[in-house]
């Protein structure tokens, strides 16, 4: 190239030659032989193989030739092209040599002058080589950039070559159509006809398109109707509109005519190298989108498409598109989408139409939600220490800003940082007291983080900051000085409501126990009361209330002056009771063990005397010798009571020390100790005052009872308590009195243990000891708000002694005093194993001889069901206890759930003596540490030791019963199966469960069960047959009955009524027999059953109410006449409706929660919901309805008022039907009266029977008083089987004369027989109208 101003032109020939190929082409006009330049004739000479093709002649092949033409005149190009076009492929070369023929010729390759450069540009389906691009300058704004497959344009034309090369190959998807017939074989490719058509026009294809640059082959893939629509792939370089147009020329001429192929259908599907970019990346929504697609293809026809929503896109407010060509050589096409939205997402189609060809390109864009990471609600306090916010994206992108705003009634402001490489924003903040002025305190602030993208996208997150002032913390002034056994309170406010804790503690650190005090929070203040009941010494001392917020304390210290003072529980007296002659003496004494400087004086009434102090060892005791001198005290009770004032001048008087002065002639018992009584005479007294041997400092307690037989004072009851076991006691009571009785208990329940296993021995001879161990127990269990596995190990180890088998006859005798030790006791073992952490384990197992416990700690995902097995050699008894999985995800985590199993507790608890219940299994108690608001399931397990010809019942220990005594309760619990040796029981609940066995309740092989079902199956069966007599016998007579309104309705609810009852017994002898014989899937059927059984005996009932309001309103409302179709629709929608919507309603209620029937029985359950009240209520309201019904209207046929005067058959049919209701209401209210009874225990089985007696002759009822009893009915049935009746239809004969049917006569009866047996020849009467 030698100047500027040439434009170089590069043809490319294909040539298949056999010898020299010749091109004779007449170019003069245009260019002179002595233009073509020196680079030209070495192009000329440079011939490359390119491939060897199928042809006719075996040495056939294909040639390439690069020429490079040059012209002065750059107007030469387009007429060139003009003519390249025009020619017709292929040309033939001469006919004396081997032919050469030409089979396409392409430009590739345009120069043209730019300015003071040349822009080397390639053609349509041509590139520069990626070698080229790397190497040379390319064209500013077209084609600039380059991929790995080339450019478009260089700068200068390179000069070692080579030209631009064919793009990658590309498979054109392409159609067209015949203007034929579509034939039903081209939808079958294996037939004849396809294959032909598939052959010729693949052959006619081959010839057209083998012209195209870089041809590899084509196919047809397929036939469609439309005409015929052929679809084929040709895979080639990309080609111009122009060659393609020839190509297709040049396929119809090779294609048979009869094919009839349309020039103008043909259509061409290309996905080119067009440059498809999605800006931005990392879309978010409220972003602003561009999609651009570029293509060196020149079109404006540029359309975008959305494949999710199925639309083509427009321009809209939100959508925009632009299409525009670069320098004429390259089409660049955006869609814009403003504020995009999730919506928007999806894949978009870019699709540019020219001439046939379609250029596709697709892109999918993923939009997501910003996403922001923020701290969670914070609590900072006005202290002026830095607080930082953070909010951090979670993904990691180039915001444009982050910005932050707060919003609330105080105005804190911060500083933001943000850190561009982390995504994240940090807002410190630091609050001072001035910006947290009085009463703003607990002031929430929302901070406001938003991160704000380059294209327009905004998300923001919302950080809660509640500000807390430093508390004002003020105290109850004034000092606080009480005596022991007083009562004390204290009050701490604070002006700041919001903190984390309030806690009080002793100058020592030690936190007083919570139940000591209470806490209380208002808009302005909080406060926290420490209230003590009864004050001990070790209250003594300074005490700190605290508030804290974080790590902020506000403290305010109140000192308690606590004096010496005996409680009255500590102070023992001697007599509690004593007789005295009435001018004898007496000594009174009161003793404590402690010496301090007391007061003591006596006072019985107004008197007063001085006290003696006596001290032996520990224990200090004050005396007054009383002197029965005066016959004004003789035969008279008096009472003594000594006082013990302090230093403080505050005084407690002891319990009462009872005197009787008698007359010395009745006195037959005298003891020093004891003292003096008559004959029968019972006293009391303490026991370390009494005759049994105690050591002043370590002395026993309890109190021995004595009665005066004879002259001896002998031992009626002994309820002392050893030593060992009264100083534990009173540990006890002053533990749970101490401020810190958290920190002493697990040292006194491990001296507990151990002291109580070195004196079983004292236990077992003293009840008293025992009692003192269960009152001990009890009040240990209610200090505690967590216990751990040593403590629970401890307590248990205790309870392990006490129920030894040595010590059974103990507990009896103290069960002769009526008292509920053992319920005390079984809710002591409840409450302390309520308190039970396991801490860090999961499990914990405690086995002993006499009791084992075995707990869980439900963790998050605790995969397993709960199950615990128990087994107790010794006692010959196992049991279980299961959950299943669901109950435990209903717990929130860190509950602990506790079973505790006593083999002996069943020979201890207090027996039900009137029903002569006994628990004959193992005792199990379930707990849980949180509560429980909704119905907790639980199975067990329990081996059977059931005598023969008992009933079995599975109960729990009701701590409320016996005037809060506690007994055995069945109360949702049911026996689930009895499998030999074991009987498992569902509760719905927890506590504490067993089962009994009762007398009263028959066993399944007893004669009364046996009876019982006898009756059941033969009565309803008797039932059921009386039902379908009442049915036919209404089927026979029913045009006869049916003349009037009245007649017709009461005979539809007599039917209704016997169909309805007769559904219903059937489905009760299913029931029975689903439940007797345990069918699989008995569950499903059993639900089933109880439906239909419901809303059947509903039914019943509903179509009785239906009779009597008929009659009701075919009484009241005479002059009100409605059609017997509107009737109907009432009586059908009263008689089925409403039952229907009664049952459904219930089962949906009920069964979703498996409560809907019984747990024994396929009917409606009672002890869970209450569902049989859905037929009781119902039942007896119609019963009551229909009874007042009865009443009013006989009382209206009786006595009529004026102007009512209904015809005779009218009033005839309203009496039958008052009589109906009348006999009818009554029986099925008493039978369902009786059906009742029996749902409530210690029932007779006398209900039983004649609940199911009423039941067998429901149906005779129904036919006798409903149907038989009616005249009408048997006028009918006499006539349509009375032998007269025949006789009278061979006459013909009539009798107009009377209107009195033959019933009518004086003796109704032996008329009635008469005629049936065709005996009396009277006339017959006309039907009445």
């Amino acid at each position: 190239m030698k100047s500027p101003g040439r434009t170089t032109l590069c043809f490319m020939f294909i040539v298949i030659y056999s010898s020299q190929a010749t091109l004779n082409l007449n170019l003069e006009p245009i260019v002179h032989p002595s233009i073509l330049s020196e680079h030209a004739l070495a192009e000329e000479e440079l011939l490359r193989q390119k491939r060897a093709v199928a042809t006719s002649g075996p040495t056939a092949k294909e040639y390439i030739v690069e020429i490079e033409i040059s012209f002065e005149n750059t107007s030469s190009l387009e007429p060139i092209k003009a003519y390249l076009n025009n020619l017709s492929f292929p040309i033939q070369g001469n006919s004396t040599d081997l032919a050469a023929n030409i089979l396409s010729i392409e430009v590739t390759t345009v120069c043209r002058p730019a300015g003071n450069e040349v822009w080397c540009s390639c053609e349509t389906g041509y590139r520069w080589p990626w070698e080229r691009c790397l190497h040379n300058l390319t064209c500013q704004g077209h084609g600039g950039s380059f991929s790995g497959h080339g450019c478009s344009c260089l700068k200068r034309l390179p000069p070692k070559g080579p030209f631009c090369q064919l793009q990658g190959d590309v498979t054109l998807r392409m159609s067209v159509r015949l203007n034929v017939a579509f034939p039903e074989d081209l939808k079958n490719s294996s037939s004849a006809l396809y294959r032909s058509y598939k052959t010729d026009l693949e052959t006619a294809f081959w010839k057209g398109y083998r012209i195209l640059p870089g041809f590899k082959w084509v196919t047809v893939t397929g036939f469609r109707p439309g005409s015929v629509i052929v679809t084929y792939e040709v895979k080639s370089t990309t080609a111009s509109p122009e060659l393609m147009h020839k190509a297709n020329e040049q396929v119809i001429q090779s294609l048979n005519q009869t094919y009839k192929m349309d020039y103008n259908s043909f259509q061409a599907v290309t996905s080119n190298e067009t440059k498809f970019s999605v800006i931005p990346e990392t879309i978010f929504e409220g972003d602003t989108v561009t999609l651009v697609c570029e293509t060196e293809v020149l079109s404006s026809n540029v359309s975008w498409h959305h494949v999710e929503r199925h639309r083509d896109i427009q321009n809209s407010s939100r959508f925009s598109v632009y299409t525009s060509i670069l320098n004429n050589m390259t089409s660049v096409s955006r869609l814009t989408i403003n504020s995009a939205t999730q919506a928007d997402a999806g894949e978009y189609i870019c699709k540019l139409i020219i001439d046939i060809f379609e250029y596709e390109s697709r892109n999918k864009i993923d939009i997501s939600p910003i996403k922001i990471l923020a701290s969670e609600e914070m609590k900072v306090m006005c202290d002026n220490n830095p607080v930082s916010l953070t909010c951090c994206s979670e993904k990691n992108v180039n915001w444009s800003n982050v910005e932050w705003k707060q919003e609330g009634k105080i105005n804190i402001p911060g500083n933001p940082e943000t850190n561009p490489n982390s995504s994240c924003s940090r807002y410190t903040i630091k609050a001072d007291g001035t910006q947290c002025p009085s009463g703003s305190s607990g002031t929430r602030v929302v901070y406001t983080c938003e991160f704000i993208s380059a294209h327009g996208a905004r998300g923001s997150k919302d950080v809660g900051v509640t500000f807390t002032s430093t508390a004002n913390v003020t105290i109850t002034p004034g000092p606080i000085s009480v005596s022991e056994g007083q009562n004390f309170s204290i009050k701490c406010i604070s002006d700041v409501s919001n903190f984390d804790e309030v806690y009080w503690n002793t100058s020592a650190g030690i936190k007083v126990y919570r139940r000591f005090y209470t806490t209380r929070r208002y808009p302005d203040r909080a406060e926290s009361v420490l209230r003590v009941g009864t004050s001990t010494r070790e209250w003594n001392g300074t005490y700190h209330c605290i508030f804290r917020y974080k790590n902020s304390y506000s403290v305010a210290t109140k000192d308690i002056t606590v004096h010496p003072l005996p409680l009255q529980s500590n102070i023992m007296v001697d007599p509690l009771e004593a007789s005295v002659p009435c001018k004898g003496s007496h000594s009174f004494k009161c003793c404590i063990e402690e010496d301090e400087d007391y007061r003591v004086t006596f006072q019985m009434e107004s008197l007063s005397f001085p006290a003696a102090k006596e001290v032996n060892e520990k224990q200090v005791c004050y005396k007054y010798n009383f002197m029965g001198n005066s016959t004004s005290w003789c035969s008279k009770n008096v009472e003594m009571f000594c006082y013990f004032t302090n230093a403080a001048n505050n005084s407690v008087r002891s319990s009462s020390m009872k005197l009787n002065l008698v007359p010395g002639k009745n006195i037959t018992c005298q003891d020093p100790i004891i003292g003096v009584g008559e004959p029968g005479k019972v006293i009391q007294k303490l026991c370390q005052f009494s005759n049994i041997p105690s050591s002043p400092g370590n002395p026993i307690g309890g109190i021995i009872t004595y009665k005066c037989e004879g002259s001896r004072w002998k031992v009626k009851r002994n309820d002392c308590i050893s030593a060992s076991i009264n100083s534990l006691l009173r540990l006890a009571k002053a533990l749970i009195r101490s401020p810190s009785q958290e920190e002493k208990l697990p040292t006194y329940l491990q001296n507990l243990s151990i002291s109580t296993g070195n004196v079983e021995h004292e236990i077992k001879s003293s009840p008293g000891s025992l009692g003192a161990i269960i009152n001990i127990l009890d009040l240990l269990s209610t200090v505690p708000t967590q216990v751990n596995s040593k403590m629970m190990m401890h307590f248990l180890s205790t309870v392990n002694v006490i129920l030894g088998k040595p010590i059974l006859k103990t507990w009896k005798t103290l069960q002769q005093q009526q008292t509920n030790e053992s319920s005390q006791l079984l809710d002591s073992v409840e409450r302390f194993s309520r308190a039970l952490q396991s801490g860090n384990s999961t499990s914990l197992s405690i086995s002993h001889t006499n009791v084992q416990m075995k707990s869980i700690v439900i963790k998050t995902g605790y995969p397993r069901n709960y199950k615990q097995n128990f087994v107790f050699s010794d006692s010959d008894l196992w049991g279980n206890v299961a959950i299943d999985k669901c109950q435990l995800e209903s717990l929130q985590p860190g509950t602990s759930i506790v079973t505790v199993a006593f083999p002996t507790l069943k020979a201890i608890l207090a027996q039900d003596m009137q029903a002569k219940n006994f628990a004959d299994s193992l005792v199990m108690t379930t707990t849980v540490s949180h509560n429980i608001t909704m119905p907790f399931r639980i199975s067990m397990t329990f081996k059977n030791n059931n005598p023969a010809g008992w009933g079995l019942r599975c109960v729990f220990w009701n701590f409320n019963l016996a005037n809060h005594t506690g007994g055995w309760d069945s109360s949702g619990c049911y026996v689930k199966k009895v499998d030999g040796d074991s009987i498992s029981c569902n509760c719905d609940h927890l506590t504490s469960f067993s089962i009994l066995m009762s007398p009263d309740s028959p066993d399944p092989g007893s004669l009364l069960k046996i009876l019982l079902d006898i009756i059941s199956y033969i009565g309803l069966g008797f039932s059921i047959l009386s039902l379908a007599a009442c049915l036919v016998v209404e089927s026979v007579v029913w045009k006869s009955v049916t003349k009037n309104r009245t007649s017709y309705m009461r005979h539809i609810c007599i039917v209704n009524i016997a169909a309805s009852l007769l559904v219903a017994d059937t489905w009760f002898i299913v029931a029975a027999t689903i439940h007797d014989h345990h069918y699989p899937l008995s569950e499903t059927a059993c639900v089933a059953a109880t439906f239909f059984i419901h809303f059947f005996y509903l039914s019943v009932f509903f179509w009785m109410l239906t009779l009597g309001l008929m009659l009701f309103y075919r009484l009241v409302f005479i002059l009100h006449d409605t059609s017997k179709s509107t009737q109907k629709a009432i009586a059908f929608s009263l008689g089925y409706g409403c039952p229907l919507v009664i049952s459904v309603i219930t089962v949906g209620a009920t069964q979703p929660r498996e409560v809907y029937t019984r747990k024994n029985a396929c009917w409606l359950n009672w002890e869970d919901t209450k569902a049989l009240l859905a037929f009781v209520i119902p039942a007896l309201i119609i019963v009551v309805v229909n009874v007042t019904i009865t009443i009013v209207v006989i009382t209206k046929i009786l006595r009529p008022s004026i102007g009512d005067k209904p015809s005779r058959q009218e009033k005839s049919s309203l009496f039958q039907i008052s009589k109906s209701i009348g006999v009818l209401t009554p029986l099925l209210g008493l039978t369902w009266g009786f059906g009742l009874a029996t749902v409530f225990q210690g029932n007779s089985a006398v209900f039983h029977i004649i609940f199911t007696l009423l039941n067998a002759f429901q149906g005779l009822f129904i036919l006798l008083f409903g149907c038989l009893w009616d005249q009408k009915v048997q006028e009918a049935l006499l006539n349509k089987f009375s032998l007269s009746r025949w006789s009278s239809q061979h006459s013909k004969s009539t009798s107009l004369g009377s209107s009195t049917p033959v019933f009518s006569m004086s003796s109704p009866i032996s008329r009635r027989l008469n005629n049936l047996f065709g005996k009396t020849a009277a006339p017959l009467a006309l039907p009445r109208q």
